[in-house]
């Protein structure tokens, strides 16, 4: 299994889609613990089932999209894409291989990066990298970049800036979105680029110029053809990993070792990359407690993929779930938090739900925060979707899960799963295709949750 797959199967959460919004500018609570305002939402029931592969071992299958006319999920050597409520695949696009790493998001035409392994050539690498045209449902190209005569293997891929950027322990190579080769694995030999971050048309590099015992990271903005740096922010000292949680604004979940409950995460960083030495904003730590202060999680090195956490770009906020109420006395599972990217501080919070723990998955195109409410296994309830208005974080709940299929929901708690929410309907999806439960329940890959009507 590679470092990358092994590194996501050892995460526990949903994943999140990072864009941009607003938050309010003042502390406020909007209450609410109980599961009454629920109840007006529109009732949606489970209305597609996406089959678990018939596997002897784990294997992955990270990637879950949307697009204007399909829910897209990765599966077990190909990405499948289907109508929005589900049914019968409209279109297939087999891959040579299993699916190592994907990006996290379409650009703004519908393409996704992907690396994955070559049944043919060797199994148990990374080595195949590929962009995907989710609106047209076909591979547009795939490659391999080439170190010493042989295929050089890759952790992760994003796309940034018009560049599709793969990196890992081999080194790293980009390519253009038309395929042709920009830079490969021999070119990084001075702080090598550990992998890549990409959005709209920015890229960001993580190089590390240290040695194993002694890593040295720092954060670049690049030209996405050239990789010159355009800005350089140098991590703090005893800094062990970074991710990019944002790349624009430019934010950092940096990690020194001493990151609670398996979060990946000791610290958030919020970075000015507009000068050529960028400056640190604010820092927010997220120690406290036994767990930590939120309900965060990041992969274990690499540089992409963050979950549980949302950034708003208008706003300057980064959105958290926390670990336990702010008010204390509160019957909710946990709230949500709008943090200042520019000062560090709390600038809103809500309060969730006593059903279940609120978390982000993302903003909708207004602005507003999407927040998924895990079902409850004792008091076998189904889920809901709320939005928290971008000013005030007042929620509006706009989707509820009968109860009839909670077991199905809360089964994406156990393993790497996602959520999105797109067109007035749940999407929840597991990151890697495994073998049947110990408790002999038929597991889905994936689930579509539709309000009637």
């Amino acid at each position: 299994m590679s470092r990358s797959r092994t590194a996501a199967f050892a995460a526990v959460s949903l994943s999140v889609a990072l864009a941009v919004g607003g938050c309010g500018s003042d502390d406020q609570d909007d209450g609410g613990g109980d599961a009454s305002a629920a109840a007006s939402a529109p009732e949606a029931e489970l209305s597609h089932k996406v089959p678990m592969a018939k596997v002897s071992e784990m294997a992955g299958a990270q990637g879950m999209w949307t697009t204007g006319s399909h829910f897209v999920k990765a599966d077990l050597k190909k990405i499948v894409g289907y109508p929005l409520d589900g049914g019968k695949p409209a279109w297939t696009v087999p891959l040579s291989g299993e699916i190592c790493w994907s990006s996290p998001e379409p650009t703004e035409d519908g393409l996704i990066a992907v690396v994955y392994e070559n049944d043919k050539k060797d199994p148990s690498v990374c080595t195949e990298v590929g962009l995907v045209d989710l609106k047209q449902g076909r591979l547009r190209w795939h490659r391999q970049a080439l170190e010493d005569g042989s295929a050089a293997m890759f952790d992760e891929v994003t796309i940034g800036g018009g560049t599709v950027a793969a990196g890992g322990t081999s080194g790293s190579a980009g390519w253009t979105v038309g395929g042709r080769q920009l830079w490969g694995p021999s070119s990084d030999t001075r702080c090598p680029a550990d992998g890549y971050a990409g959005s709209g048309d920015k890229l960001i590099a993580v190089r590390d110029c240290g040695t194993t015992d002694n890593p040295r990271l720092k954060v670049q903005t690049v030209d996405p053809r050239t990789r010159a740096a355009d800005s350089t922010f140098s991590l703090p000292a005893g800094t062990e990993n970074v991710h990019v949680v944002s790349a624009d604004p430019l934010v950092l979940a940096a990690d020194d070792g001493k990151a609670q409950g398996g979060s990946g995460v000791s610290e958030f960083l919020s970075v000015d990359d507009s000068t050529a030495r960028g400056r640190l904003l604010a820092t927010i730590p997220t120690t406290g407690g036994k767990y930590g202060k939120y309900d965060v999680d990041c992969p274990a090195t690499e540089i992409t993929d963050c979950k549980q956490v949302a950034v708003g770009k208008e706003a300057g906020a980064l959105y958290l779930g926390t670990e336990k109420p702010v008010k204390a006395g509160s019957e909710a599972k946990n709230d949500v938090v709008a943090l200042d990217l520019r000062t560090g501080k709390r600038k809103a919070h809500v309060e969730g739900s006593n059903v279940g723990a609120m978390t982000p998955i993302g903003l909708d195109k207004k602005g507003n925060v999407l927040a998924y409410q895990k079902a409850n296994t004792y008091r076998e309830e189904g889920g809901a979707v709320w939005r928290l208005d971008a000013r005030t974080l007042k929620k509006t709940p706009l989707l509820r899960n009968n109860g009839s299929d909670y077991k199905i929901e809360t089964s994406f708690e156990i393993g790497d799963s996602r959520a999105l929410y797109a067109a007035g309907r749940l999407y929840l999806g597991a990151d890697d295709v495994s073998e049947p439960s110990s408790t002999g329940l038929p597991t889905p890959l994936a689930a579509v949750y539709s309000t009637k009507g």
